[in-house]
């Protein structure tokens, strides 16, 4: 269940590609025998967002047309609504509209943009759906040896054009949004397939399925136990290029988790490495040497959101932010002392209180 860069640049745009490389695997045996006796495993995937969804589903009796159907009728319903690369989809409307009047958004869209609205606040601005120009100013796309680095006038222009909290403004009540600027875009793809993965998990809940995992490129939710009647362990990879060891592996029973990493998206430029996760504050790629960080959270659109947000921070900024909000959160950073393929892992002190299998 790996999530690469040519893949991720297909969903909902560029903003994608700067965004986290999810890497994580599910642990148990493709084996249906292995499964606890008297359930039945229903294994569903495809292609969604530019990258895959798996589905495992455990119950007695289940409907397999009947959950498929609903899975990709729930999967058409949030593509309409937050695909970018659709143009007639709901946030591609409202980006290239001009009218700064308040206009009626679907449930969908409103619960994804709330959630953005909270990610931006408590991390201090870090996570921003307004990116966009400062992703087409670096270029994180197609990008040839040579091209030259954004001058600091060029980024100070895009900045003007980037601020979710300056430049758009919900109405939960009334269910509306409005843009400051005519030339105000959303993309949502730090977000999306989270709430996408929450939403299958709504559907399959809706047709009676109580055990599951739902993913979509890498964000996970799961409920109740695993085929073999035990809790849910997903491993975490180690941050190499070219890798698939695994670094730890977490319980994560009736959660959701994302990892963001920026090792395989980078380039360099006259000697100097510059990393494709952005920081909307500074207009510039983050300097850290966190390479990795994944968020356990009570469903997927969070620790998709939060992954973003806790990789653009750092390890150090990251877990003050963590602590404050009571975030489970699992960093690896390069180890400065012993080189680049060393690493240093730290947890939050909600990661390190998780409870184990449930």
């Amino acid at each position: 269940m790996r999530l690469l860069s040519h893949l991720r640049s297909r969903l909902l745009p560029r903003l994608l590609i700067i965004l986290p490389v999810l890497l994580l695997t599910a642990c148990w045996p493709e084996s249906e025998s292995g499964s606890e006796s008297g359930s039945e495993v229903l294994r569903l995937s495809g292609h969604t967002m530019g990258t895959s969804y798996n589905v495992t589903a455990i119950g007695s009796d289940l409907d397999s047309a009947m959950i498929a159907d609903s899975i990709k009728n729930t999967l058409d319903r949030v593509n309409g609504s937050m695909s970018n690369w659709d143009p007639q989809s709901e946030v591609s409307t409202f980006s290239a509209s001009g009218d700064l009047n308040p206009v009626s958004i679907s449930d969908d869209f409103l619960t994804v943009m709330a959630t953005a609205d909270e990610v931006h606040s408590k991390s201090g601005g870090v996570f921003d759906v307004t990116l966009g120009p400062l992703i087409e100013l670096w270029g994180f796309g197609p990008r040839k040896p040579g091209d030259p680095v954004p001058s600091d006038k060029a980024i100070d222009e895009a900045l003007e054009a980037v601020g979710q909290a300056r430049l758009l403004s919900l109405d939960e009540t009334r269910k509306t949004l409005a843009k400051a600027q005519p030339g105000t875009g959303i993309n949502l793809g730090a977000i999306a397939k989270g709430y996408g993965v929450d939403a299958i998990a709504r559907a399959l809940e809706s047709h009676g399925v109580t055990r599951y995992m739902v993913e979509i490129g890498g964000d996970l939710v799961t409920k109740g136990a695993n085929p073999r009647g035990e809790g849910w362990r997903i491993g975490i990879e180690k941050p190499e290029t070219g890798s698939q060891s695994i670094q730890m592996i977490v319980p994560v029973s009736n959660r959701g988790m994302a990892t963001s990493g920026d090792y395989r998206n980078f380039f360099e430029h006259e000697g100097k490495r510059y990393s494709h996760i952005l920081d909307p504050l500074t207009g510039r790629p983050v300097t850290h040497r966190t390479t990795s960080v994944t968020v356990i959270a009570e469903n997927a659109m969070l620790a998709d959101a939060w992954a973003t947000a806790m990789l653009v921070l750092g390890r150090e900024r990251g877990l003050a932010v963590a602590k404050t909000h009571q975030l489970a959160v699992f960093f690896i950073e390069r180890d400065s002392q012993t080189g680049s393929e060393s690493y240093i892992t730290t947890e939050s002190p909600a990661f390190r209180a998780m409870p184990g299998d449930q």
